[in-house]
């Protein structure tokens, strides 16, 4: 079986997000299992130069965008075993940052083309391309409107992965013959209010959909969650599967992260060491025994933070915790932080930053990891503070709800603590519940033993994406 990722990023390469975590791993367990995966991004201005020195130039072509043809290089890299491509080309990729640009549609149609159009120049010819999310989202129906008459690509199928369905792609009509190549008998299946959606095209065309969690899978065909999109979804609901996201258990590993204080296993007394470590580099009281809420997250709306703005006050001046927010993102969440931390200093750490190390020293340093989003289609951070031993406290949607199972303490089972309805008091009701098992040793050993067992590595979900590539290309033989 011969794989293809298409994508916009991947860690370590270019990260803005749980998509290039993604891109980063799964390939590698497919590989495991014995899938010959391979990866092709853009090159972007942003790739450190550790990465970019080590690339090999494999070949120049052009690639038609429209009614005219641009330049495009392919350069190389091997990392940890897979092959990695990148889409050289200064005008679209040389800019700062990946997304947000007025010409997005431009450069990612030609991103498109380009996986497309390298293929041979590459010497590979995949079974299935695998796409995720809007800015891939268009190779299925450039691959079925301009190359399936060409035998080299005539026995390829695609896979479309929805990472998050609120990011669609949404550009002018024009999009569809001026970038796309593309005449009107083609609008209907991308068309989405008179402009060109690209998720809806990899929906539509793409041979399997899937989607980062089964209940994020069966969310999205609900209007609330939809974004307009409810009912073709629904329409191809035979072939959308929901899969949950692993991690990369080798590097987000407590026993050999050389990130954190105090390496541990499953043991809370040296978990605990990494609190006080913690403590004392933040500026906190050193106190081992009160408990530590942690949010590593981005500061948006999703993210369900408007929830704990407005009851941090209460947690913080009526219970005995400290917090610790590690983040950046929308300038009035960044603004409310920084004041609330003036207002708690001895209670309240606010890093409006992103860093990697201090993100792994959170994990590791603290108790309860709080996720009270508005949506989530799979979510990586509770799978990281689980793997770490940090309990969390989420709310039941998407993928939290896959992976998170509220403790009963009457029957011993349960990895964190949860909550329903997306109110504020809920949340905090449940955040209370959870710092009260804290303090009952006996059931906090119990809910710390369920999280640290679990498995998050993605071997069981590299499978499941390997029974779809077998299902799709049988059924293309047939």
């Amino acid at each position: 079986m011969k794989v293809l990722f298409a994508a916009a990023e991947a860690h370590p390469f270019i990260k803005t997000g749980g998509l290039a975590d993604v891109i980063g791993a799964l390939p590698k367990a497919l590989k495991a299992a014995g899938v010959d995966v391979r990866v092709i991004l853009p090159k972007y201005k942003g790739i450190p130069e550790k990465y970019s020195a080590q690339m090999e130039h494999v070949a120049t072509l052009e690639v038609p965008i429209g009614w005219r043809n641009q330049y495009c290089g392919i350069e190389k890299v091997v990392f940890e075993g897979i092959p990695v491509y990148f889409i050289d080309n200064e005008y679209y990729f040389g800019r700062d940052g990946i997304y947000g640009y007025m010409d997005d549609g431009e450069r990612f149609a030609y991103f498109n083309r380009a996986v497309l159009e390298c293929l041979p120049a590459i010497s590979f010819q995949p079974d299935v391309i695998h796409c995720h999310d809007w800015h891939a989202a268009v190779v299925p129906l450039l691959l079925q409107a301009h190359y399936r008459h060409n035998p080299f690509y005539s026995e390829m199928r695609t896979v479309f992965t929805i990472h998050n369905l609120l990011y669609q792609g949404v550009f002018p009509y024009t999009v569809l013959g001026e970038l796309l190549g593309l005449d009107d008998s083609y609008f209907l299946g991308v068309e989405y209010y008179g402009n060109v959606n690209y998720m809806k095209g990899g929906i539509v065309y793409s041979d399997h959909v899937t989607t980062v969690s089964p209940t994020y899978a069966d969310e999205i065909r609900t209007p609330y969650y939809g974004y307009g999109l409810d009912g073709l979804l629904t329409a191809r609901s035979d072939a959308l599967s929901g899969i949950v996201n692993g991690i990369d258990t080798k590097s987000y590993n407590p026993s050999s992260d050389t990130a954190i204080f105090t390496k541990y296993r499953s043991n809370l007394a040296k978990k605990a060491e990494n609190k006080l470590g913690l403590q004392q580099e933040l500026g906190l009281p050193v106190a081992p025994y009160i408990p530590m809420v942690a949010m590593v997250t981005r500061l948006v709306d999703s993210k369900g933070l408007d929830l704990l703005t407005r009851v941090l006050d209460e947690l913080l001046y009526y219970d005995d915790i400290q917090f610790v927010l590690l983040g950046t993102g929308d300038e009035v969440y960044e603004r409310w932080f920084r004041e609330a931390q003036w207002r708690y200093p001895t209670k309240l750490s606010s890093q409006i930053t992103f860093s990697d190390a201090l993100s792994r020293k959170i994990y590791a340093a603290s108790d309860i990891f709080l996720m009270p989003s508005k949506f989530e289609p799979c979510g990586i951070s509770q799978l990281l503070a689980l793997r770490y031993g940090s309990i969390p406290v989420v709310r039941e949607t998407g993928g939290l709800n896959d992976t998170v199972q509220a403790y009963n303490e009457y029957t011993g089972e349960g990895n964190g603590f949860t909550f329903k309805d997306y109110n504020a008091h809920d949340m905090m009701h449940t955040l209370r519940r959870a710092v009260s098992f804290y303090h009952k040793p006996e059931h906090w050993k119990k809910v710390a033993k369920n999280a640290f067992s679990g498995d998050y590595s993605w071997n069981v979900s590299a499978q499941q994406y390997i029974d779809i590539y077998n299902k799709i290309t049988v059924a293309a033989e047939e």
